[in-house]
């Protein structure tokens, strides 16, 4: 799938079965609550704090599609094209970073 697929399942499904888009500062709330939940799995996954029992049920990949969600609704609410800001912000980073990460000795 395209992202501009997926900005425009996500419009559909807001307008069907969502009713309606939060507005734009309930949804920056709702991004940072489930970035927090990917932030939560990743400590207890891949960092030093051990799951609780309360943790058992956690799934990874669905809380990463949910800050994609969020962020496509944010993007749709704005008029934003997703696939046209990802191509120019990596146009950025290749002009900015282009001998940066090569010349960084702590990737070395």
């Amino acid at each position: 799938m395209e992202i501009k697929e997926a900005q425009h399942l996500v419009d559909s499904w807001i307008k069907t079965t969502g009713v309606r888009y939060f507005n734009e500062l309930t949804n920056t709330a709702i991004l940072m609550e489930e970035v927090g939940e990917v932030a939560r799995i990743m400590a207890r996954q891949y960092g030093e704090q051990s799951f609780k029992k309360s943790d058992t049920e956690v799934n990874l990949a669905d809380e990463m599609a949910d800050v994609l969600f969020v962020l496509i609704c944010l993007a749709n609410q704005t008029g934003i094209d997703l696939t046209d800001a990802l191509l120019k912000n990596l146009d950025k980073k290749n002009i900015r970073d282009a001998e940066r990460h090569k010349n960084n000795e702590k990737l070395k």
